[in-house]
């Protein structure tokens, strides 16, 4: 009775239970179910059956079982025709009541579902250690540029603090998206309201939205951040009735290659002087960004105002809204 319950129990598992002789012949089966076990494999071996790589690994662990008389657990590849299925085989010897060994009595369950997540895991992990190498990177780089342009120590910590902030602020939104990247109107909005006396009545945005990758948004990000802290202390956010009006379209290069041209304009504030100061993050704009995203930049002291033109190759967005395009 207990026997029959025991396989009654069995018969709504995905466990399958089998038993080969000492010439590794299975002799039977029960709950093959959809495994590969499934078919009628009674006096067949596993090179038989599985064939191949699988077959030779199988064949491999249960004679060795045999050989040494101790238990053996393994995890079996079998080719299907949606993919690899993975199982987690289980053998031991099989004895008569004399105790003589007369072939070994196994147990196989499928963990396709299993592997597959712990293959996803590990690609996650893979990309988090990438992206945190990327981030300390651009830290560094940051770290570097702002103490070679920095006159004090308490100057560099708040310039310092602020492009982390940056940093930390665009990657809320890459985080939130599920590292998809980040959508253009957001990055504005979070990089540039902060900084502007009337929010975003003093910011235009025109032109079709994007969603950067991970890596274009980040960055991206930043020059919003150096444009947008220039303009509230020296530019057009400075004064009541500054504008900024921060434009899109969609380009093509000479190669054919489409790519984003994003444009910060200022205008109605305080007349530019003709030199620079060399502390405005113009080494971030013009080198930094436009090298990480592989595009081109060019930054321009005009007397009515500073205009930042980036261009983002096809490889770092994609359209939110193709209408917005035509």
């Amino acid at each position: 009775m207990v026997a029959y319950k025991t396989l009654k129990a069995l018969a709504n598992t995905d466990l399958a239970v089998f038993a080969q002789d000492v010439g590794l012949r299975y002799q039977w089966v029960f709950n093959g179910g959809n495994s590969w076990l499934q078919s009628d494999v009674t006096g067949k071996s596993d090179l038989d059956v599985l064939g191949g790589a699988a077959g030779e690994r199988a064949s491999a662990v249960k004679q060795e079982v045999l050989d040494r008389q101790v238990p053996a657990r393994f995890e079996l590849a079998v080719p299907s025709q949606r993919g690899l299925r993975w199982f987690d085989v289980r053998v031991d010897v099989d004895r008569d009541d004399d105790g003589v060994v007369v072939g070994i009595i196994g147990t196989s369950m499928e963990i396709t579902e299993q592997k597959r997540r712990e293959e996803t895991l590990k690609t996650l992990l893979r990309e988090l250690s990438h992206r945190s190498k990327n981030l300390l990177a651009i830290i560094q780089s940051l770290a570097s540029q702002t103490a070679r342009h920095a006159v004090t120590v308490p100057e560099f910590l708040v310039r310092f603090r602020g492009r982390i902030q940056s940093l930390a602020s665009s990657q809320d939104i890459v985080t939130d998206a599920d590292w998809r990247g980040a959508d253009l109107a957001s990055l504005i909005a979070m990089q540039v309201e902060r900084y502007a006396p009337d929010g975003m009545q003093q910011i235009m945005f025109t032109g079709p939205d994007v969603y950067l990758t991970p890596t274009a948004s980040l960055h991206v990000g930043l020059a919003l951040h150096e444009l947008a802290v220039n303009a509230a202390s020296y530019g057009s956010l400075s004064v009541p009735g500054g504008r900024v009006a921060i434009r899109t379209a969609l380009v093509e290069s000479e190669g054919g290659d489409i790519r984003l041209s994003l444009s910060w304009v200022e205008t109605n504030g305080p007349r530019v002087k003709a030199d620079r100061d060399a502390r405005f993050g113009t080494s971030t704009l013009e080198r930094i960004v436009p090298n990480s995203v592989g595009g081109e930049a060019r930054l321009e002291y005009l007397p009515e105002g500073i205009r930042y033109t980036l261009l983002v190759p096809d490889s770092q967005f994609e359209l939110i809204d193709e209408k917005a395009a035509s």
